[in-house]
């Protein structure tokens, strides 16, 4: 290697690690008293998931509609408080199972609370399995009945197939219009091995379809904004999904090793307002934050 060619990758060396630092935020900190919570749910072992949480139960019309293989139980294995106050939603993989409905089996919680207002944040602390075949998500979407994709959805935190980048997702309209969509992706090469503190803040007054604005964050920083679209659903109807699904569309065809995938957690609440300045701080977020791309 001549000294050019040694000087040449040292240099690209240092840019990758610059860029890797750029996109890498520092561990998150647990929401802090200073905003009001009005909800939290009670991760404690002497507390039944379902106290708080409505489980969707087995492989929905075509895999959930992604072609998913996962069949989502109420099982304790499933889904369960440990004893030091974290929930775990527990995807099981045996591939070699004769019964089809045993041989990937997960959770699916849907929160019996709804977001319940016009303006407030969303904020939770987590740990995302990341493994080929694995899709854990975090995201919300109406109260049933509703029509989807029509009335919205939206995805605070997903990564797909083990490639350790999150993805903030609004989703409405029409599924395949491209420009119905917005996604920003976020390099998380850790996301698997720590916690990671996820926010979505929301102001839509009086709750109307095409006013108001979101603002999507991840360790304290803002990483994607948008309007909030015409015709979906108020988002104080929103209900808070939590599941870890396995294959499907967006894992392109690959099925989980066997062994257990956890997505671990920590914490969970709605506050009334933005953490470190308020409404103030969000107009200034919204201000530097781009919208995100259409697919």
């Amino acid at each position: 290697m001549t000294w050019k060619d040694h000087l040449k990758r040292v240099k690209d060396e240092w840019d990758s690690l610059k860029s890797q630092h750029r996109q890498d935020p520092s561990p998150p900190a647990q929401p802090s008293s200073a905003a009001e919570a009005y909800w939290q749910p009670r991760f404690q072992p002497d507390v039944a998931v379902a106290d708080e949480w409505d489980a969707k139960i087995g492989n929905g019309p075509d895999g959930w509609g992604n072609q998913e293989l996962q069949h989502y139980t109420a099982a304790p294995e499933n889904a369960f408080h440990t004893p030091d106050g974290k929930l775990v939603l527990r995807a099981i993989a045996n591939n070699s199972c004769p019964e089809a409905e045993k041989r990937y089996t997960s959770a699916r919680l849907v929160s019996r609370q709804t977001l319940a207002r016009d303006r407030g944040v969303l904020s939770a602390v987590l740990v995302s399995p990341c493994a080929q075949g694995i899709w854990p998500a975090f995201w919300l979407l109406p109260q049933e009945p509703f029509s989807w994709p029509v009335d919205g959805e939206i995805d605070i935190a997903e990564t797909w197939n083990g490639d350790c980048e999150n993805r903030s997702c609004l989703h409405w309209g029409h599924h395949h219009d491209p420009l119905k969509h917005r996604v920003m992706g976020t390099r998380l090469h850790d996301m698997h091995s720590r916690p990671v503190r996820y926010d979505f803040a929301w102001d839509q007054p009086g709750g109307q379809a095409g006013q108001g604005r979101m603002v999507w964050y991840i360790d304290g920083r803002p990483v994607m904004k948008a309007d909030v679209p015409e015709g979906t659903r108020p988002l104080r109807d929103m209900t808070i999904l939590l599941n870890v699904a396995m294959g499907g569309n967006v894992c392109a065809g690959q099925t989980p090793a066997d062994g257990s995938y956890e997505m671990v957690v920590h914490h969970l609440s709605l506050a009334s307002e933005p953490e470190n300045g308020g409404w103030d701080r969000f107009q200034r977020d919204w201000d530097s934050t781009p919208a995100g791309n259409t697919y």
